[in-house]
């Protein structure tokens, strides 16, 4: 049996990064649960409708739902590490998040 969803209140707050990643600008949001834990991301492109944007949105959405069933975000970032080469939009935002 799957470990059960996290809920997120209606309203709560949400931390914006830029970010480049592949030569592509990325508006990147993270949301928290009360405890500071990453709840949430979201990404989106500035070239709206292409598909670097959409894949990046879908990875987002399953990275937070991943997060919201108990996947620590250090799994996350680690099982998308690549060694020696460049990483997507969603390795890139969380690098970013934990330097901050």
């Amino acid at each position: 049996m799957s470990e059960a969803r996290y809920r997120l209140p209606a309203r709560r707050a949400h931390w914006l990064f830029r970010f480049e990643c592949d030569g592509q600008s990325y508006t990147g949001g993270i949301g928290r649960f009360e405890d500071g834990r990453i709840a949430e991301v979201f990404i989106n492109s500035v070239k709206v409708g292409t598909a670097a944007e959409t894949n990046a949105q879908d990875a987002a959405i399953v990275a937070s739902l991943a997060l919201q069933h108990g996947c620590p975000v250090e799994t996350i970032g680690h099982a998308l590490a690549r060694s020696g080469g460049s990483a997507g939009p969603l390795a890139t935002l969380l690098r970013l998040v934990a330097d901050t």
